[in-house]
């Protein structure tokens, strides 16, 4: 027999789901929008603006600028005691487009803000979508954090989708580096030896880290391109730029592994006699702490709506990937599931893989998304213990 409980959980869950359906024509649209008019990382104005109007619609108070980052913004409603936030993201990648889907991230996140709104009081709730840019190596979520933004949330979470559905994230930590030579410039031809070669001092760079792969532990990974490699063919090229990226799988590991890289381009140094210099894109990113908890509800919900987990397939490694999220994980309970979108054989980061991220399979992950989200939300905020828990 049914408990009053039970019918009003049962009645809250349909209103929810009700809510997210009515929302959908203008949550794909908005998605569609921005999978159209990809913004790298800081440059998202056009995307943070058209996702903050849609939760100002939703009758969320919008606060942009957030932080001190023009294109972060929060949307908050509700006023009870347990404060859960949402992390929208809408940057795309040089050259690529949203060949990583965040504009599913960013649509799916409004979209479970719609399914939070009618109930967020009686539930108890305060609801905070974060939107936060450069996640594709400027690490806005870091900066959030750093600057208080998530100060009094709860826990967080996101969906991000990938070729199949996977709950738990593993991402690993990762170091985003500029890598500089300084040379000097001379004739090719008619006086080489007056020249320093910087693109000799990245060549070097290059083969010492392809030598030094032998020697790292399983599971890390170096890898990054020359952005600038000379003027012209009969000019030594007396300045070379590039950007790196060494992953391992905490940032302990990473402190250890990043010194052994970074000698590896000294070297390139020494021998060419080029002047290096090595900067920091963003703080390092975290790996990410999966919250149990949230997890195993999120889990239940997915399936309930007919979300079916892959259970270690290859193409399930898009968990792998790193996220600033990671470091949202180190300090408050938070998940960051992965969405299929039936682009197989494509994956992340392809060109393939941006064209599966609208069209029917990826409306159907960013409202199954949406739902999952706003239902976990509602499950928790009902549930005594793991309100405690979360408030506690």
């Amino acid at each position: 027999m049914s408990t009053g409980t039970d019918l009003r959980a049962e009645a809250r869950t349909n209103g929810i789901r009700r809510a997210v359906a009515a929302a959908a024509d203008d949550v794909l649209a908005l998605g569609h929008r921005i999978h159209a008019h990809p913004e790298v990382a800081w440059e998202e104005e056009k995307a943070a603006r058209w996702v903050a109007g849609a939760l100002d619609d939703l009758g969320y108070t919008v606060r942009t600028g957030t932080a001190g980052l023009p294109t972060a913004f929060t949307a908050t409603t509700g006023t009870g005691p347990l404060h859960i936030g949402i992390c929208a993201e809408y940057d795309a990648l040089p050259g690529l487009g949203h060949a990583c889907g965040h504009n599913i991230i960013a649509s799916a996140a409004v979209g479970a803000a719609a399914g939070l709104a009618p109930f967020a009081d009686e539930l108890g709730l305060t609801v905070t979508v974060f939107g936060t840019p450069a996640e594709e190596g400027g690490g806005g979520k870091i900066l959030m954090l750093e600057r208080g933004a998530f100060d009094g949330v709860h826990a967080a979470m996101m969906v991000h989708p990938g070729p199949v559905d996977v709950a738990e994230a593993d991402p690993f930590a990762v170091a985003h580096l500029k890598v500089r030579y300084h040379g000097k410039a001379a004739h090719a031809a008619a006086y080489p030896e007056q020249g320093r070669n910087a693109a000799d001092a990245f060549t070097l760079a290059q083969v010492a880290i392809g030598l030094l792969r032998q020697q790292l532990p399983g599971g890390t990974r170096v890898h990054g391109m020359m952005t600038r490699g000379g003027e012209a063919p009969n000019a030594i090229p007396e300045l070379t730029e590039g950007r790196w990226y060494v992953r391992a799988g905490t940032l302990e590991h990473l402190d250890r592994l990043r010194p052994r890289v970074e000698r590896c381009f000294e070297a390139g140094a020494l021998a060419t006699g080029c002047e290096l210099e090595i900067e920091p894109e963003s703080p390092p990113y975290s790996e990410f702490r999966n919250d149990a908890g949230l997890l195993a509800v999120y889990r239940r919900t997915a399936e309930a709506l007919g979300r079916r987990f892959d259970t270690g397939s290859p193409a399930a490694r898009m968990n792998r990937a790193s996220t600033d999220m990671g470091n949202v994980s180190r300090v408050l309970p938070a998940i960051h599931p992965y969405l299929g979108i039936g682009s197989l054989p494509a994956v992340n980061h392809q060109k393939e893989f941006a064209a599966h991220c609208v069209g029917a399979e990826a409306d159907r992950a960013v409202l199954d998304g949406a739902a999952a989200m706003a239902l976990t939300t509602a499950a928790v905020a009902a549930d005594a213990g793991e309100r405690a828990r979360l408030i506690g």
